[in-house]
């Protein structure tokens, strides 16, 4: 009787490497493991497939099949409501200023992110920077858009935009000092033409000449202005005064220069013959002023720079500049954010690469253009594409910021949604197929996101 020797082609293997038949006690079959462990996923999954379906999924398809009834939602209504998109003047406002939005506004904040990224990596408080210009994104929606109603308020004392308008301008040109002042029918001027005042009859020297004006309000009287003087004669020259007609409390005359009357400090006052300006002069603290000899025999004119209104800055909420205001307050907020994406995938750039562009003699704007920006398109395109996202559904700042007179010029379509859901004459099939139309423009940036995502995954 012959034993098989070890290892021998007739020993069976030992029985830790015998194949797994799941006969054992101690062993169950692997499709058993593998269902046991799919039925594990699936149960953890299953809240969040249930939230899923409950918030998403029902939503969009409700909308979908709301969007074919009508304002009641008794009846088909077919394409109806989809035609309304188009024909309504409302609602193509709203598409037009969305498609402005998604041009300009995550391109702006994009190009300053990158911008700000680039240029604090060369300063010692570059952190500090960063800290202050991300800090809007601490914000809500909310406040932000208080916050840039009152920076775009028209009145320059209230808005910041303006009163830096206001204050430049007048910086560079000298502001009207009594706007709306006129004459009354009684006293001695007449309209001059293009907003000017001149005499009803010429002047001769040695008779004194009176200019009275009301309107003036009490803020725009000279703080310095005197009680006004009656002219006296003097010599060849012409002599007058330009006054404030009016007494506080009552009793003053018409054409009397009164006691408690004041001088239009600064009023200018032109001497005219045969259409030229043949003299000038401005009054005096008192309102007297004197005028050559030159003067004699002409029309004397206050010209119309006198009584001009002051600048009053620029109509930030205006039908005109109302959404590229509001693109500026979103800018603010989001290129913040922009920085701190774009900065990140700076500092992982390979500095050697840098290095040698330099040393092969780039100048930093060939090594910005050449090499920084065509290494940071993929962290460039997700900032974009996510704030091209974020703008097709923006809603609190046109809401918020807009005036109810401009808010039509600012419309958006997240938020003629609401109006059309929500409002006066709510329609929810219109509501629902606005809402349909911002899921069809918001699909093809999805989609090219994930096209994106998995080419750099398969890298």
């Amino acid at each position: 009787m012959t034993t098989a020797t070890a290892g021998g082609a007739g020993d069976a293997p030992p029985a830790d490497k015998r194949p797994d038949t799941g006969t054992g006690t101690d062993r169950r079959p692997r499709g058993r493991v593998t269902g046991t462990r799919k039925a594990v996923a699936a149960a953890f999954l299953l809240p969040a497939l249930v939230l899923l379906g409950s918030l998403v999924v029902y939503p969009i398809v409700y909308s979908v099949y709301r969007s074919f009834l009508d304002q009641s939602g008794t009846g088909f209504a077919g394409l109806d409501n989809y035609r309304a998109l188009f024909t309504d003047e409302t609602i193509r406002t709203a598409v037009k200023n969305n498609a402005i939005w998604v041009v300009f506004a995550p391109t702006v904040a994009t190009a300053l992110g990158l911008i700000f990224a680039v240029l604090t990596e060369r300063i010692r408080w570059g952190t500090a920077f960063k800290l202050i210009v991300f800090m809007p994104m601490a914000i809500s929606m909310l406040a932000a858009g208080i916050i840039f109603r009152l920076v775009y308020e028209q009145a320059p004392e209230r808005g910041v935009a303006n009163a830096v308008a206001v204050g430049v301008h007048d910086t560079f040109a000298e502001s009207s000092g009594f706007p709306k002042a006129h004459p009354l029918p009684v006293h001695p001027l007449k309209a001059g033409g293009g907003g000017s005042f001149v005499t009803k009859e010429t002047v001769r020297a040695g008779q004194p000449v009176n200019l009275p004006l009301v309107g003036v309000a009490p803020g725009k009287v000279p703080g310095d202005a005197e009680p006004a003087k009656a002219a006296t004669a003097s010599g060849d020259g012409i002599t007058g005064t330009a006054w404030l007609d009016f007494t506080k409390g009552g009793g003053g005359r018409p054409n009397v220069v009164d006691p408690k009357e004041l001088g239009l400090k600064g009023i200018t006052v032109e001497a005219v013959k045969d259409g030229e300006v043949v003299a000038t002069a401005q009054a005096g603290a008192d309102g007297v002023f004197t005028l050559p000899a030159s003067a004699d025999g002409s029309l004397l004119r206050l010209p119309a720079d006198n009584f001009r209104e002051p600048y009053n800055g620029v109509d930030w909420l205006g039908p005109s500049l109302v959404t590229p205001g509001i693109i500026g307050s979103y800018v603010w907020m989001w290129a913040g954010f922009a920085m701190v994406l774009i900065a990140a995938g700076l500092a992982g750039l390979p500095r050697e690469l840098l290095e040698a562009a330099r040393v092969d003699g780039a100048n930093e704007w060939q090594v910005f253009r050449r090499i920084t920006v065509p290494m940071l398109a993929p962290v460039l395109a997700v900032v974009l594409v996510t704030l091209m996202i974020n703008v097709l559904k923006i809603f609190d700042l046109v809401f918020i910021i807009a005036p109810g007179s401009s808010q039509d010029d600012a419309n958006v379509l997240a938020l003629q949604l609401y109006r059309s859901s929500f409002g006066t004459d709510a329609d929810l099939g219109v509501g629902s197929a606005i809402a349909v139309l911002l899921l069809l423009l918001v699909i093809p940036v999805m989609l090219f996101n994930i096209r994106r995502i998995r080419k750099e995954g398969r890298r």
